[in-house]
């Protein structure tokens, strides 16, 4: 089961079955399967774009978002596949579908080239500012290194408030990587599961805090 705990001026537990039903799926699907001997939510992305399950009933602008996820690529993805996943957040729809995002790439955390070690966890924002625009304009501030493993469970932590965005990485008590200007700005929106093409993306134990 995932596990949504709200606050804000009061304290309130929801505690939400592990079945698509919870999720709003875009450009996904979502199913619960079993996954290393547990239930768990996995997230595959349709044809034409990144996966995004989005979690019905959350309004999210500031607060903390933590969840396991293991991620590696598909039997049938190609050799430049590195495993994207992650949490998307202030997600609005409409015409066009705008987010949040902080990923990671799981087969870079251990290569022996150092290049693609730093570019184990990233921070991009949809539509407008993609991992390669970001990396193109400003090298090295929107990702960093982590160690991962591809398919193992990674806890991630992200603390947002306002225009910034934490990262904390199995426990850490540091942030691999900080964000201090969100794209979009300070916003509100809702919190998803996400999963790029190829990927066979698990979710566990999720759980939001939402702060005034």
């Amino acid at each position: 089961m995932i596990v949504v705990s709200l606050w804000s001026l009061r304290a309130f537990g929801q505690l939400i079955q592990l079945i698509p039903s919870a999720f709003e799926e875009i450009n996904s699907k979502a199913e619960e399967v079993n996954y290393k001997g547990k239930k768990v939510l996995k997230v595959t992305a349709m044809p034409g774009g990144s996966a995004v399950a989005i979690v019905k009933g959350i309004e999210f602008r500031n607060g903390t978002i933590e969840v396991e996820v293991a991620g590696a690529p598909a039997a049938n993805a190609d050799s430049t596949n590195r495993g994207f996943i992650g949490v998307s957040f202030r997600i609005q729809k409409g015409d066009t579908l705008r987010y949040e995002t902080i990923y990671l790439r799981p087969t870079n955390a251990r290569s022996t080239d150092q290049l693609r070690r730093n570019h184990a966890v990233q921070y991009s924002s949809h539509p407008n500012y993609s991992w390669f625009r970001l990396r193109k304009e400003n090298p090295g501030l929107y990702e960093s290194y982590a160690d991962l493993v591809p398919g193992e469970w990674t806890k991630m932590k992200i603390v947002v408030k306002d225009r910034q965005a934490k990262l904390f990485v199995h426990d850490a008590t540091q942030p691999c990587l900080i964000v201090n200007d969100l794209k979009r700005g300070i916003s509100s929106g809702g919190v998803g599961l996400w999963a790029d093409q190829g990927v066979d993306g698990y979710f566990r134990n999720l759980k939001i805090t939402l702060v005034n």
